[in-house]
């Protein structure tokens, strides 16, 4: 890294330190606005006789509902050398359903920051993994997601 590298010393602590737990109670109300909200009129998400016989057994929630159940606050904090941010944008691995009645646990993880250059300066980057984990301690969804930070332009 050159000298005028932004990252500190807390950003680098602060890989690998997991948020506080965010705890969100899975119910159908809110898995049928989501749908609803977002155009979806898949009976998976809406009729729950149709839902119980299908595969899944159930009404279960789409698989962007996850955006709902942000982490905790962070443990590890640190200042941003920049104020303007991008969205690089997110990956979902998903591993079981999330179903009425669930509670799902959320945390966020930062994974790693680094920087590069670009035609607005130098901006940096930081990687963050979400974990997704229902009330009997399994792992229902991973978000592997980029944000990038740059500076001003005036």
């Amino acid at each position: 890294m050159s000298e005028d590298s932004v990252i500190t010393d807390e950003m680098r602590a602060a890989i690998g330190v997991e948020s506080e737990p965010g705890v969100w109670p899975i119910e159908l109300g809110a898995i049928k606005k989501f749908a609803n909200a977002i155009g979806d009129s898949s009976v998976l998400y809406t009729d729950e006789v149709a839902a119980r016989q299908s595969p899944a057994g159930g009404i279960i929630a789409p698989p962007t509902f996850l955006r709902l159940l942000s982490p905790g606050a962070h443990k590890a904090t640190y200042k941003m050398p920049y104020r303007e941010v991008l969205d690089g944008g997110s990956e979902y691995e998903y591993f079981a359903p999330i179903r009425v009645g669930d509670t799902i646990t959320s945390t966020v993880t930062l994974v790693d920051v680094f920087e590069k250059p670009g035609r607005l300066g130098l901006m940096l980057f930081r990687l963050n993994e979400t974990r997704y984990v229902n009330q009997f301690g399994q792992l229902v969804a991973t978000q592997r997601s980029t944000s990038i930070n740059y500076p001003d332009q005036e």
